[in-house]
């Protein structure tokens, strides 16, 4: 019994806070808070004595937030500027769901003044579908307005406009097409390139493979990079990879020799004291140790070993107006090492970690191409890396 006075307690507790954030929410003007925690409140028991004050809140709370929106719906359509044309329907609408929001626990019970609730609800359809066709008229006529200019923002704000006309009033006249060409017209096309300043040559599979975006995953909404110039697009920037020197090493073999010892097992035997007599174990039995032997072994080894550098520069150009807006140092090193050897000697003297160079053998250093080639991996993360963090349009 206890246990339930308690439960009920807590549950009166938490009504009563419910019903003094409403209240607040009232006094704040948050009138559709305020009717989102009324209706919630509201859902069960609606006819509940311990329940009126919410219905009290609800009917003040949506007579103050309907007389609000009509109010700034009426001073809206005086101003007569068209960029409240989007506010107007959203008004609209607003009532529309704040009703719909209601009807579901309807009737609510006044019960001291032994009435139901007083919700006034008109019809909107009408003004909605008529604010709806005067927005999406300017929004239209806006948005070719837009794309008449020379004007990447304004471009982009028509696409946003159409991309919002398109889903209140779908398949409205020609906003496909408009989309299109809003989102053609907004985008900044970047022509991806290399440069050669070595003495060198480049292998072509490092230029392909650093010019493969298909890759990289760079391409988002605005931004479309492009490794081979397609017609019809006038690129607006470009991003050149330009080679500055590169540096390969000569084929090194260095040479090393050095002598292992290890004490290893090789057996069991007795153990015998200082005299050279058998130590037995308290049963009498003969105590048996590990036989061990000091092994050694003489180990020569090759090293064979191979670097390059790759030294780059990655430059921003605005084609528009031919400046270089930033440049990024790139670079990247590659070793070919192969370490192989030969032993005179007991193997066990060594490491286990050391045994698998024994069954190496030399092999062809590379060329100087694979070597740089072999650079390009890191070459490929490193300008990935620069353009994910340096946008073309600041």
């Amino acid at each position: 019994m206890k246990k339930i006075t308690i439960l009920l307690s807590l549950f009166i507790l938490m009504a009563s806070c419910g019903v003094k954030q409403t209240e607040s929410l009232v006094s704040s003007g948050d009138y559709d808070a305020a009717i989102d925690n009324a209706v919630s409140g509201l859902r069960n028991n609606k006819d509940k004595k311990r329940k009126q004050d919410y219905v009290y809140l609800l009917e003040e709370a949506f007579a103050k937030a309907k007389a609000r929106d009509l109010m700034q719906i009426d001073l809206l359509v005086k101003e007569g500027n068209p960029s409240n044309f989007e506010r107007v329907f959203t008004t609209y609408q607003n009532l529309h769901a704040r009703q719909e929001k209601i009807k579901p626990i309807l009737p609510l019970q006044l019960l001291k003044e032994k009435r139901n609730a007083n919700f006034p609800f008109d019809d909107y359809s009408e003004e909605i579908v008529d604010s709806k066709n005067v927005l999406s008229k300017y929004l239209h006529s806006n948005s070719q307005a837009l794309l008449g200019t020379a004007n990447k923002a304004n471009f982009r704000r028509a696409y946003d406009d159409l991309m919002y006309l398109d889903k209140i009033n779908p398949n409205y006249k020609d906003v496909k097409k408009l989309i299109e060409e809003a989102q053609f017209k907004g985008t900044d096309y970047v022509s991806v390139y290399t440069k050669n300043e070595t003495n060198m040559v480049i292998p072509i599979r490092l230029e392909n493979d650093l010019l493969d975006f298909s890759t990289y995953g760079l391409n988002d909404k605005w931004t479309i990079y492009h490794s081979n110039r397609q017609k019809g697009i006038d690129y607006d920037f470009g991003v050149i990879v330009n080679f500055r020197q590169i540096n390969i090493s000569p084929e090194q073999i260095k040479e090393k020799e050095f002598t292992k010892e290890k004490e290893v097992k090789i057996g069991i035997k007795k153990l015998l004291d200082n005299r050279g007599r058998e130590v037995k174990d308290s049963l009498g039995n003969t105590i048996m140790v590990d036989n061990m032997k000091m092994v050694k072994i003489v180990i020569y080894e090759f090293r064979q070993f191979k670097t390059t550098e790759v030294s780059a520069k990655v430059d921003y150009i605005n084609f528009k107006t031919n400046q270089l807006l930033q440049t990024f140092p790139l670079s990247s090193a590659f070793i070919f090492e192969n370490i192989y050897s030969t032993y005179k000697g007991d193997k066990r003297a060594c490491d286990s970690e050391y045994l698998s160079y024994f069954d190496r053998r030399a092999v062809p250093f590379p060329t100087n191409e694979q070597m740089i080639y072999d650079s390009g991996e890191d070459l490929k993360a490193k300008l990935k890396d620069i353009i994910t963090r340096n946008s073309i349009r600041k």
